[in-house]
């Protein structure tokens, strides 16, 4: 078994510490945390400093890791959920988004693990591999954690949610891949769930900031192909529930209509709900009239497709 160097060791000791605090700030008791590379992170940068926290917002993301949050023993029903939080790939929103994933999911006996992703500092493809590996190890470990493998699904807000969306666009792309023995699991999601996603990488609907943090300057026609999700949905996009508002002025509508239009044409069972009214970001907010009901059209979505079923051993 490779040891991981002790640089390695010392830089995943440090950036962890951002993360974990905010989560457990919001979460009832400490919650497990797994690293993604155990074996080493892909590319680790030899300038890898300490993850930055503001206003509960993780910055400078080096080590990737997963957060179990667990439902309830007596409601667990075997389904779990990777959740992608938003922030332009620049930041985390790991109160907002992450923790208010877990605080829903768990209610209805869904695991969720929030996935720390790489982001500015790597670019493409360390996000793709990032949530890739995500699912493979999750389904890898899935009588480990109480997890049906057939019940996977990702969730993500905003560029969380062009993550997300790749996971079920990209999920065979030679790129994700790294050489590991992971690698033979597969990485494609049995759901999506998409909050108010950028999907194209195309102006003028496209979100600059996260074309930028991703992309770089000047990003080739290939790279825009590549990372445009809708322009590779296929029949086996997993089915997919997406929200967004008209009102979003950092990530327009169009993103949502363009990838619903696309898993229409492929056949992929999707249903999306526009609300008239919500800033974008507005994640789990309550104050917010219909819109704030999502989560409810979300969980008859998920109740319609059997995944609240109780997973019966």
């Amino acid at each position: 078994m490779r040891i991981p160097s002790l640089r390695f060791a010392l830089t995943a000791l440090f950036v962890s510490c951002g993360f974990a605090a905010v989560v457990a700030r919001a979460a009832a008791a400490e919650p497990k945390v797994i690293e993604l590379w155990p074996e080493g992170v892909p590319g680790l940068r030899a300038d890898a400093g300490p993850e930055i926290v503001k206003d509960d917002r993780v910055y400078n993301v080096h080590t990737p890791t997963l957060t179990v949050f667990p439902a309830p023993a007596e409601t667990a029903n075997g389904a779990a959920v990777i959740m992608c939080p938003g922030g332009g790939y620049v930041r985390l929103a790991v109160s907002t988004e992450g923790m208010g994933a877990v605080k829903w999911l768990n209610s209805l006996g869904v695991h969720v693990f929030i996935l720390k992703y790489r982001m500015k500092e790597y670019g493409h493809p360390a996000p793709l591999r990032d949530v890739l590996r995500a699912v493979r190890l999750v389904r890898s470990r899935a009588a480990e954690f109480g997890v049906d493998p057939n019940r996977i699904g990702v969730e993500g807000a905003s560029a969380g949610g062009h993550l997300a969306a790749c996971s079920g666009t990209l999920f065979n792309e030679p790129i994700g891949k790294t050489g590991a023995a992971l690698d033979a699991v597969s990485a494609r999601p049995d759901f999506l769930i998409l909050q108010y996603p950028v999907i194209t990488m195309r102006a003028p609907t496209t979100h600059g900031g996260s074309l930028k943090s991703l992309l770089g300057e000047n990003p080739s026609d290939e790279l825009i192909a590549l990372l445009s999700v809708n322009e590779h949905v296929t029949k086996d996009t997993p089915p997919t529930f997406l929200i967004h508002t008209q009102e979003d002025k950092a990530v327009p509508v169009e993103n949502s209509l363009l990838f619903f239009k696309a898993l229409t044409a492929a056949g992929v069972p999707a249903e999306m709900h526009i609300f008239p009214t919500g800033p974008h970001g507005f994640g789990f907010r309550t104050d917010l009239g219909q819109t704030s009901d999502w989560p409810k059209r979300a969980e008859d979505w998920l109740r319609s497709r059997g995944l609240l079923t109780k997973l019966v051993k």
